[in-house]
């Protein structure tokens, strides 16, 4: 189903490579005059890989190349197109490479009849370019191609037509009996058809997988092997299907808005048909001014204005094994559905800031870091695997994900605002009642559960230890809030004593805010007839958001505090002002 999904967007792709070519960082352009003799070496300028200058990306001929001898055709490394070895290469070997690009050429050059393919053949059936003629920074690993007079024998229509009409991987087992190439069903276009034996092309962009791309389908070992097919047999394709398919994988993991990578998968997103839908930029970095156009939409089933409808739309993410590509989620669903879903995932995140102002809608990727210490080295597959299913295809989200980011809080003593909106997103998605959109977004008054009350608590306690004390570094918080988070009986006494001390401070220096936070206490005291002994991983995840929510309502209040003191002030002065001028006059 993912092959012939695939192999149908490979129609939407604009200016497809043609058929066996491949695009390819070439480094030098061999210049050739009509004669074939040689103008000189020109470099192509191209992206560093970090290191140095790969050259520039041309659509060259491709050919599927393991450990045996097989030259491309016009657009290959130094060793095969002019016979140079590396250091750790045998000389002989690279001679048969070279040969073997050579008859390449000459059998183009029967073929086409093309002048500037006859003179490349002259020029490679001529003496070798001397050590004088060949750049001193020239590396044999470094991909070389021909230009005569200008002309670009790789571009040429002949010569692509020549190639794909001739050019293909192993193409299958020969038997005894057939005499020739194994025929089988192809499972993507149902013809027989003889079966490649490797895919001629490959997948690249997966995080972790190797530089010259991954196999989608491969077996190389008996745990893989079926019915004593082997390599890419164990599910025939046709060679046409093959790149068909490998091509559009490529081109989802190039797209800008076709996939999201997240270390170590990446996910391509498709449609059958183009509807304007682009859940990819929405995931990455979204947009409030779309994620409230698609909740409203969605929400009010305003079907018409946001295009929602029955087109199919698949999904798949995809991680790196070795040399092989695995499948690790597949969607298949209409756009309709998710949208709806998509407009769902944004409501369970929507969470305020950590001033109390509405908050922005937080990326994929910020959400799953939230839930480790170092996301580069530490971020489970799992993690982005879990929201994104949910994101599109429905459904609540894992309870690991709740343990995760309450450790993660415990391991911290803190709560940021994307594990915060995890925890909210997790507790939510286990019921369908999230439909009002204030949900748990802010201070919630009327919660009267002990661990969301004792989170509120944790959060003015620290709040009364800043007003008293300044900044003191190890705070209340950073100090005690893994233990007062899961078990809250046993630290908040001795807290408690401590805060009394802080009130007293505050009475006889500032009166006004003593006043505030003895009434903050006895609100949320009040609601409060005992402390919990054992907040359960649910209960815990209420404390930090009860934590979250006092935190920023009080950062809130003191910012309207001091606004209100702003203006009144610069009120008073104009004031003044203008009365002293009247008096003047």
């Amino acid at each position: 189903m993912l092959l012939e999904k695939l192999s149908g967007y490979f129609d939407k792709i604009k200016n497809p490579a043609p058929p066996m070519y491949l695009k390819t960082r070439v480094r030098w352009l061999i210049d050739l005059d009509r004669d074939g003799k040689l103008v000189g070496f020109v470099p192509t300028e191209g992206k560093t890989d970090g290191k140095k200058d790969r050259g520039k990306e041309f659509l060259s001929p491709h050919i599927a190349r393991a450990s045996g001898i097989r030259a491309k055709l016009l657009a290959d490394n130094g060793e095969y197109t002019l016979g140079v070895a590396r250091t750790t290469n045998k000389q002989e070997r690279v001679d048969d490479c070279h040969r073997a690009y050579v008859e390449e050429v000459r059998k183009c050059a029967a073929a086409t009849r093309d002048p500037s393919v006859e003179a490349v053949l002259t020029f490679l059936e001529g003496p070798s370019p001397s050590a004088k003629e060949i750049p001193e920074d020239f590396e044999p690993s470094s991909i070389l191609t021909f230009r005569v007079e200008g002309i670009l024998p790789i571009e040429l229509p002949t010569v692509k037509a020549y190639w794909a009409s001739i050019a293909s991987p192993d193409q299958g087992v020969r038997t005894a009996e057939q005499g020739g190439h194994a025929m089988m069903q192809c499972l993507i276009c149902g013809q027989v058809k003889p079966a490649v034996e490797r895919l001629p092309f490959k997948i690249k962009g997966i995080p972790g997988g190797q530089m010259s791309g991954t196999a989608l389908i491969s077996a190389n070992s008996p745990a893989f092997l079926s019915y004593g097919l082997e390599a890419s047999l164990i599910a025939p394709t046709c060679q046409e299907c093959g790149e068909r398919f490998s091509k559009a994988a490529n081109a989802l993991i190039e797209g800008e808005n076709t996939h999201i990578r997240i270390p170590p998968l990446v996910y391509i997103f498709w449609t059958r048909d183009e509807c304007g839908f682009n859940p990819a930029s929405l995931l990455s970095d979204p947009d409030p001014g779309e994620v409230k156009a698609l909740i409203g939409s969605a929400f009010s089933g305003a079907e018409g204005a946001t295009q929602i409808a029955a087109t199919p739309f698949f999904a798949t993410a995809l991680s790196a094994s070795g040399g092989r590509a695995v499948v690790r989620d597949w969607l298949d669903t209409t756009v309709g559905r998710a949208r709806a879903n998509l407009a769902r995932y944004f409501v369970l995140q929507r969470i305020e800031e950590w001033d109390g102002s509405e908050g922005r809608p937080l990326g994929l990727y910020a959400l799953a870091a939230s839930t480790v210490r170092d996301a580069a080295r530490e971020l489970p597959s799992s993690v982005p695997q879990s929201l994104l299913r949910v994101a599109l295809r429905g459904g609540p989200l894992p309870m690991g994900l709740l343990f995760q980011a309450v450790k993660r809080n415990r391991a911290e003593q803190r709560v940021t605002r994307p594990r915060a909106a995890l925890i909210k997103m997790v507790l939510l998605s286990q019921t369908e009642a999230f439909s009002r959109e204030g949900t748990m977004t802010q201070l919630d008054l009327t919660n009267n559960n002990p661990a969301y009350i004792s989170g509120r608590l944790m959060g003015v306690l620290e709040g009364l230890q800043r007003a008293a004390l300044g900044d003191v570094g190890a705070n209340v918080t950073s100090r005690f809030f893994g233990t007062a988070s899961s078990a809250p009986a046993s630290v908040f006494g001795n807290l408690l004593r401590s805060a009394q001390h802080h009130l007293d401070k505050l009475r006889k220096e500032k009166p006004g805010t003593y006043r505030a936070f003895h009434r903050r206490l006895e609100e949320v005291m009040s609601a409060l007839p005992a402390f919990p002994r054992v907040l359960t991983l649910e209960e815990q995840g209420l404390f930090s958001l009860g934590y979250f929510h006092q935190r920023a309502a009080d950062r809130a209040a003191a910012i309207a505090h001091r606004k209100a003191a702003t203006d009144k002030e610069q009120l008073e002065e104009t004031t003044e002002n203008e009365t002293g001028g009247k008096s003047d006059a």
